[in-house]
């Protein structure tokens, strides 16, 4: 396909120039392609981040995107926050022109002996793949995390020393124009309604995450969450060996909570209390992880070794510091009820519990089991606050705060000793913040201060 886009002289357009985006431009550049790469967005910084790609010979448009170029182009390499309804994308479709993600692009530059672990899944998808990653990495063998997690899988193409391994956290957005993408080994971590706001229904959400289908042979492996009925019947009668992993039943990946031990078939692999993550839902992201490597070829010692010394990462359930004998968790990438409700499950003790953030379309009164007589107060801010004080009124002291110091300061006068204050918003960040990770380190700054 490269050789195709080549030598037809024509450019392949780039749309949106984001980490992604720019890693894309840059492979298609180093493969002697015709680059033409536009972003909605402007600034300066934006301007600074772009500008090596025009040195290397792309066309870069900043404020917008040159519509009869996308037109004329080859082929479209779309970013996963564009969607896919907007007019350049309705131009190319209309033109007859081929749309890929980066990590189609990312995929198709690959060298052959590197392969992939794709996960995909509501949420649990960047612990798993971090975990993952680590486990490869603690089996002896090159291997790092790309795609969602930060590294663009373009990028990880380019390497000159080629990883055996890539564990590819892989969004419902890069599914859905991802034509080529062809994992060895995939895992689903769960399924649960979420991005409500860009799709028309749950089935056309939950219709891109099953692209992760598309190429299965009877040589694939899938690991699949045997908790999820809907994970269960997405993948019902796809080719390959199905491997699955469960907190509550005996399976080839296992939670034996009488022995307290996470198992893999018959074998134990390592006391809970020797993972250093909170929450059943990281025990099955830990048994999902670790079947998937063991069909990469790690053994039980390196993976159990690896489980060990893993550490939980930024803005998922992170304990931050204990003051005054309560326990402040930065969880600020729970952006979907489902993700906030896990991690309700997480928590042993009451608790204050922060929520709000711009809205994603589901009622907050699904979570009404698991705050009533358990939840302390819920600190409802930012756009959604209105709806959370509607849904959740009579269930939960519903305290409102006008700002994020507010927050942190109301959450601080209603915890009590022996409480957690839980940062997990179960809403997007961008009514107030940049990202979810900018949110989460305003929390932790402000806890840190205390």
């Amino acid at each position: 396909m490269f050789e195709e886009w080549k030598s037809s002289g024509k450019e392949v357009a780039v749309l949106g120039l984001g980490r992604s985006g720019i890693a894309a431009a840059r492979l298609l550049l180093s493969r002697g392609i015709k680059v033409f790469a536009s972003e909605s967005d402007s600034g300066t910084d934006l301007e600074a981040k772009t500008a090596p790609l025009g040195r290397a010979g792309a066309a870069v448009q900043l404020g917008g995107h040159d519509l009869m170029r996308v037109k004329r182009a080859i082929a479209v390499v779309v970013s996963p926050g564009i969607p896919p309804q907007v007019a350049p994308l309705e131009t190319a479709r209309k033109a007859g022109i081929p749309i890929h993600s980066e990590i189609d692009i990312g995929f198709l530059a690959l060298p052959e002996a590197t392969r992939i672990i794709a996960i995909t899944g509501t949420n649990g998808k960047t612990t798993t793949t971090a975990l993952t990653a680590h486990l490869l990495t603690a089996g002896g063998l090159r291997a790092t995390a790309a795609g969602n997690i930060g590294t663009p899988l373009a990028q990880a193409a380019m390497e000159e020393d080629p990883y055996q391994w890539l564990a590819v956290e892989i969004s419902s957005f890069q599914l859905h124009d991802s034509e080529c993408f062809t994992p060895a080994i995939g895992i689903i971590t769960n399924l649960a309604p979420d991005h409500l706001d860009r799709y028309k229904s749950l089935e056309e959400y939950y219709g891109d995450k099953a692209r992760l289908f598309r190429h299965a042979t009877k040589e694939s492996v899938w690991v699949l969450n045997a908790d999820d009925p809907g994970v269960t019947a997405m993948a019902k009668a796809k080719p390959g060996q199905q491997r699955k992993f469960s907190v509550t039943a005996k399976g080839d990946g296992w939670y034996d909570r009488v022995k307290g031990r996470l198992m893999l078939g018959r074998a134990g692999l390592l006391p809970r209390k020797d993972l250093p993550l909170l929450g059943d839902h990281n025990v099955a992201n830990a048994l999902a992880a670790a079947l998937a490597v063991q069909a990469a070829g790690v053994g039980n010692d390196k993976i159990a070794e690896g489980l060990r010394d893993f550490r939980a990462l930024p803005h998922r359930m992170e304990p931050v510091r204990e003051v005054k004998g309560v326990l402040w968790i930065n969880d600020s990438k729970a952006t979907n009820i489902a993700s906030t409700a896990v991690a309700l499950d997480a928590l042993d003790r009451p608790f204050v519990l922060l929520l709000g953030g711009r809205h994603k379309g589901e009622p907050y009164s699904v979570m009404a089991d698991k705050l009533k007589g358990r939840a302390r107060a819920v600190v409802a801010y930012g756009e959604a606050a209105d709806l959370i004080e509607r849904d959740l009124k009579g269930i939960v002291k519903v305290v409102r705060a006008t700002g994020f110091d507010d927050v942190i300061a109301k959450a601080a006068g209603l915890a009590k000793t022996g409480d957690a204050v839980l940062l997990s918003p179960a809403c997007s960040s961008y009514d107030m913040f940049r990202n979810y990770e900018d949110r989460g380190a305003r929390f932790r700054a402000a806890v840190e201060k205390m």
